[in-house]
């Protein structure tokens, strides 16, 4: 189902050869991206890129009867935030056709 893995460092190197910045300075705005998008959802703020997509933080409910898959011991976990992500449009209509998935 899944491709490839891009890591950050394919990223850095696509841009590299794109613009001919030095590597260090795009790995740095990178970071700076990443560090950002973290501070706005432990803020518990909406970041919204767009044709992209929104980064928000939801509550998801504890609950009092969970299993370990591992061990299969019944044990309870509590309410937590979780990060989720929302394709926007833009995304979703370019990703939508994938000739992997048509096959």
């Amino acid at each position: 189902m899944a491709g490839k893995k891009y890591t950050k460092a394919e990223f850095i190197d696509d841009i590299y050869g794109r613009t001919g910045i030095n590597r260090k300075d795009i790995r740095t705005v990178m970071d700076l991206l990443i560090d950002g998008i973290k501070d706005a959802l432990v803020k518990e703020a909406v970041v919204e890129l767009r044709g992209f997509g929104t980064f928000e933080t939801r509550i998801r409910k504890g609950r009092t009867k969970a299993r370990n898959p591992r061990t299969g011991e019944v044990t309870s976990t509590p309410s937590h935030g979780i990060a989720a992500f929302r394709p926007g449009r833009e995304l979703k209509q370019t990703v939508w056709n994938l000739p992997s998935l048509l096959k």
